[in-house]
């Protein structure tokens, strides 16, 4: 298969490098320099050259900001009766409309490990939603694909995407927030401190694009609001030192967590 992706940054250059050894793989950046070490790719830095390349799947791996636009770009140059487009970007919104509006073939997925925290040679207990609409061969590409990996996948519409990933990486991204927003420098930090802080910098070294991804998907202010309902509660216990009540609190987070 002929596959073009689009951005050579992180997860760009993971794709290049995952298939470029079974699959003929180009890979389109405009930052000539970000390409310097891709293996085994072509590499575009013209629109034209998309042209003759004629892709039987398309890879968009820019960041969200930026996803529809460069799809725009890139489809005059594209073989509409045998391309499949397809997106990993962690917020669905508005992707259905422009698919089948484009007239594309299209398949989105979300590999839901980064380069921070996950360990890219061993993936086996990390996750994959791939979405349950657009086309079949696509979906299949990447199911084997992510099980391969052995990758945990999950099917989902975009809009139960969207659900997901708010609960899933909103609520542990607001509360890495709280705990920067408040730090102050430990001459002698506990274990836990240190764990939290591990977390924190990992969180925060992310890219500040990806971050507002993640806080501006349109179901990330409901699960804000549940956590300022939470520490209002917490915060009256404190006040009033009520040992019953704190009891029931501890005895509530727990069953949460089992």
């Amino acid at each position: 298969m002929k596959i073009l992706i689009l951005g050579a940054g992180k997860m760009g250059s993971f794709f290049t490098d995952l298939l470029s050894f079974n699959h003929e793989v180009a890979v389109y950046e405009i930052d000539p320099q970000r390409m310097r070490f891709l293996y085994n790719a072509q590499r575009f830095t013209q629109l034209e050259e998309i042209e003759g390349f004629r892709p039987d799947l398309v890879i968009n791996a820019v960041s969200l900001k930026y996803t529809l636009d460069v799809f725009r770009q890139v489809i005059p140059y594209l073989p509409k009766e045998s391309c499949i487009l397809s997106d990993i970007s962690s917020v669905k919104t508005g992707f259905k409309e422009f698919y089948e509006e484009s007239g594309f073939r299209y398949v989105s997925t979300h590999p839901m490990f980064g380069p921070t925290f996950a360990n890219l040679g061993k993936l086996n207990d990390e996750n994959a939603i791939i979405i349950n609409e657009g086309d079949d061969l696509g979906r299949c590409f990447f199911k084997d694909l992510y099980a391969r990996l052995g990758l945990n996948i999950f099917e989902y519409t975009f809009d139960e995407h969207d659900q997901t990933v708010a609960y899933s990486l909103s609520i542990p991204f607001i509360s890495t927030f709280a705990f920067a927003a408040v730090m102050k420098h430990q001459d002698a930090p506990g274990t836990t401190f240190k764990r939290h802080m591990a977390i924190a910098k990992g969180v925060l070294s992310e890219d500040d694009t990806l971050l507002r991804e993640i806080l501006f998907n349109p179901y990330t202010k409901e699960q804000v609001e549940q956590i300022r309902t939470e520490m209002k509660e917490l915060i009256a216990i404190i006040e009033t030192k009520d040992e019953d009540r704190m009891q029931r609190y501890l005895t509530k987070i727990r069953a949460n967590i089992k």
